[in-house]
Parts: C-alpha cells; sequence; structure tokens
C-alpha cells in the first residue's frame, strides 16, 4: 500500500510540473492525489507497520500492535493536525491577499507608478527590482510580482522589452522573500513550524538574499536589452483616489505589524494578520463610504463598487486557485509524513553520506544537500520540497540549516520560470515562453543563487 501512495504523490507531482503540457490546473492534482492519499491510508491502516507522529517528531511506540479502531483514532488525529497547520498557512495568506487587493482597490500602488519620471532602462530596472525585493519582503514574493508587473504593464509599451524586466523581478522578488517570515511561504511555513526566527533569518539571510539580487542584476544592467532609454506610456486618465496612499502606507504597515503582533503575543501569526486585516477593513470602509459620498454622478467607478464593500470586493479579487493547491499539496506530503516515508528517508539520508557527520565534512554534506534542495525547486514546486524537509530533519528552531533551506527554497526556483509562484505568475501574465526564460534569465538567476549561497557560508562562519 505504501508503495501504491508513493506512485498516486509521484504522478500527481508530474500533472502538476507538467500544468501547461498537460493543459490542467497544478490544483487539481494537488487537491486530487491529497485525497487518494488519505483514502489509500484510511482503507489500509492495519497493513501499515509504523506511524510517524509529528507532535513529538518521532514514530509512534507499539503501532503495529494497536487494534483497528485505534489506528483509526490516531489517523484522525493526525490528519486533523496536518489540516490545524495547514490552515494557519491558508488563513495567513489569505488575509494578507485581501489587504493587498484593499490596497489595490484605492489604487495605492499608483504612487509607486507616478515615482517613476525617466526613462533610462538600466535605472528602470535597478528601480523596478528594489521594489521587488524590498516589497516582496513585506507583501511576498508573488503579490508583489503581481503588483510590480502590472505597474510595469502601464509604463512600458514594448512587450519584447517588459519580458526583459519581468524575469529580473522574479529574480529580486524571490530574493526578498527569502528573508523576510512573510515574504515567501516556503520561508512562512518554516517561520510558522518554529523553525526559525525573524531576527535570526533577517541576521543570516538578508546579504546573503541581497547579493542575489544585486548580482544577476547588474550583470543584466550590462546587457544590449537595458542599455539607452525606452518609450513610457502616458498616464491614464481615471481620477487619483485622494485615500491611495493613505491606504498603501496603512496596508503594508499592518503587514509588517504582524511579526511583532507574534513577538508581544506569542500567538500563532495568522491571528495577528486577522487583526491587522480588521484594522485595514475598518478605515477602507470609512473611506470608502467617504469616496462615494463625495460625488453624486455615476461614475464607472462607482457602478462597478457601489454594491459591494471593499472588503467584499478584495475577497473576490484573491488567488483562490493558489490557496487551494497549497491546501493540496501540504496534505498531500503529511500524508507521506504520516506513514514515516519522509522519516526513513532522512535517516537514510543520514546514514549514506553523512549528513550529521563529524564537522567539517557533515557541513560541507549538509550544505550540498540544500543547494540541491534549492535546484531541485526551480523543477518542482518549492512549497513540498520545504514541507518535506519539515518532516525529513529534526534540528531544533533557529538551526544553520533550516536558514539554509529558506534561502535554497526562497530563491533557487527563479532558475526555471515555472519554479516559483512568482514566475509562474508572471508566465502568465506576459505570456512568457519557457525556453525564452530558460535561453535568457536562467542562468542570470543561478549566478545569483550560488553568490547568495557562498555568501550565507560566510555569514554563518562570522555569527
Amino acid at each position: 500500500m505504501e508503495t501504491v501512495i508513493i506512485l498516486v504523490f509521484v504522478f500527481g507531482y508530474l500533472a502538476i510540473t507538467l500544468e501547461h503540457n498537460i493543459k490542467i490546473d497544478k490544483l487539481i492534482p494537488a487537491l486530487v492525489m491529497m485525497a487518494i492519499s488519505w483514502a489509500l491510508i484510511s482503507l489500509g491502516i492495519d497493513d501499515f507497520t509504523q506511524w510517524f507522529d509529528s507532535s513529538i517528531h518521532g514514530l509512534v511506540d507499539g503501532f503495529s500492535d494497536q487494534g483497528h479502531e485505534e489506528k483509526m483514532h490516531l489517523m484522525e488525529e493526525t490528519l486533523l493536525h496536518h489540516l490545524g497547520k495547514t490552515a494557519e498557512i491558508l488563513v495567513f495568506l489569505l488575509g494578507a491577499m485581501t489587504i493587498v487587493e484593499i490596497i489595490d482597490y484605492f489604487d495605492g500602488f499608483s504612487t509607486i507608478k507616478n515615482a517613476v519620471n525617466f526613462n533610462s532602462r538600466r535605472k528602470l530596472l535597478w528601480m523596478f527590482c528594489g521594489l521587488a525585493f524590498i516589497l516582496s519582503a513585506i507583501i511576498d514574493n508573488l503579490t508583489a510580482t503581481i503588483v510590480l508587473i502590472s505597474i510595469l504593464q502601464k509604463i512600458v509599451k514594448d512587450r519584447s522589452v517588459r519580458i526583459w524586466y519581468a524575469g529580473l523581478i522574479i529574480i529580486a522578488a524571490n530574493a526578498g522573500g527569502a528573508w523576510s517570515p512573510i515574504g515567501d511561504v516556503t520561508t512562512t511555513m518554516l517561520w510558522i513550524g518554529d523553525k526559525v526566527s525573524t531576527g535570526n533569518l533577517f541576521i543570516y539571510l538578508f546579504i546573503p538574499s541581497l547579493l542575489c539580487m544585486i548580482v544577476p542584476t547588474f550583470i543584466a544592467s550590462l546587457l544590449q536589452p537595458f542599455k539607452g532609454t525606452l518609450e513610457l506610456q502616458g498616464a491614464d486618465d481615471k481620477p487619483k483616489n485622494k485615500f491611495s496612499s493613505t491606504m498603501l502606507f496603512l496596508g503594508l504597515g499592518a503587514i509588517v505589524f504582524v511579526p511583532i503582533f507574534k513577538v508581544i503575543t506569542h500567538l500563532p501569526p495568522y491571528v495577528g494578520m486577522m487583526l491587522s486585516l480588521g484594522v485595514v477593513a475598518i478605515f477602507a470602509e470609512i473611506y470608502s463610504n467617504s469616496k462615494f459620498a463625495i460625488s453624486q454622478i455615476q461614475s464607472e467607478e462607482h457602478s462597478e463598487n457601489a454594491s459591494h464593500s471593499p472588503v467584499h470586493y478584495s475577497l473576490s479579487k484573491i488567488e483562490l486557485p493558489s490557496i487551494l493547491f497549497f491546501l493540496g499539496i501540504l496534505m498531500a506530503v503529511a500524508a507521506l509524513e504520516s506513514l514515516g516515508i519522509l522519516f526513513g528517508f532522512a535517516d537514510s539520508l543520514k546514514e549514506n553520506i553523512g549528513l550529521i557527520g563529524t564537522e567539517p565534512a557533515g557541513t560541507v554534506v549538509s550544505d550540498l544537500v540544500v543547494i540541491l534542495l534549492g535546484v531541485g525547486s526551480a523543477v518542482i514546486d518549492n512549497v513540498p520540497l520545504v514541507a518535506a524537509s519539515l518532516g525529513m530533519f529534526s534540528e531544533p528552531m533557529d538551526n544553520q540549516l533550516w536558514h539554509f533551506i529558506a534561502y535554497s527554497a526562497g530563491t533557487g526556483g527563479s532558475m526555471l520560470i515555472i519554479g516559483s509562484a512568482a514566475g509562474v505568475v508572471a508566465m502568465g501574465m506576459e505570456k512568457i515562453d519557457f525556453f525564452w526564460y530558460l535561453k535568457k534569465i536562467s542562468w542570470l538567476a543561478f549566478v545569483g543563487f550560488i553568490a547568495g549561497a557562498i555568501a550565507f557560508m560566510a555569514t554563518r562562519a562570522i555569527f
């Protein structure tokens, strides 16, 4: 039965990786393999000889000797445990995405667009990469990519030029998300799972992540597509919302407040995110009523949004398919973890290649494994890779292994356009060809990844 479950996972993963070839959205195989995996576990519960308890991070003693009802009860408790941990991440993401959509509802990101008053391709590249690095640490790399490419489309007319900028935005956004607990789903998973803390995440990963962004951006700035000037699109005729800047800073400030709330209260991050969403929503409702009360003119914007509150409208715009994909993939990985498959794989890995070996040999092998995990995240989605690492390793909180995993999984996905959520969304928004990205951008991402990895090793030696 274990073999069948592993095959279900492999084929499901293959379908996720080839979603653009088979024309099936990746959330569908993720949900299907999650449901089938747990169904097979339930049907074959009496055939399993071991069970992994995530709460104690070890195998359950005497599992094979337990009766059917006891095993079923343990399975239900484990399923509920994993669902609770997964829900923490999903509710957190829902809150963050809703806040960003509320900002966009008030056209808050136009403040950034209006700051562009030059046409130098090189300056524009550094501005967008810098913004991607900073914004992704605040509003997550997926959302930052959506926001910046949306702004880019309003500024740069030529699509053949825009896709070059989009490629570098992907690299910068993934780099920026790696050093922030709310910047990338994988880093958020490690943070919520009490594997990394905000302070140490910044200390160990800020410089490596910065280099991961700066090195490829500097190299790209010397290439032909970023030389000279370009023609900018003129300003649109849309009336400026007087609350746009206020909502931008209020929303971003509310998201930044979440880690502070966690440190003060020791509550899970999603609680702080719900508080932040509530505060932003209060101001959004107040400002929205003020906006519609100012004028009696039935504008297009009024007729579109008058029947909705800003919160309801924003909730209808969030990326629900991404949320369902994370649900499916995390729960599918949880199925493998519960059977002790990941635990056994980690043990064999440690025994066969000396993952815990003596210093410095053990550290060298650990580094190679984590770097391979980063390269693997370009081929396979980084979310399940990190989910698997949570089940494979039992190192304590803020162990350097977790920080290196956060960096590698967060930035390694830039090497292929399908390797990260930021890349996938950019691919969809600008219709970027897989092989164009592989030829033009992948080598830049690889150089940045290696530069950051070397910087991490140096930072680790210092601290």
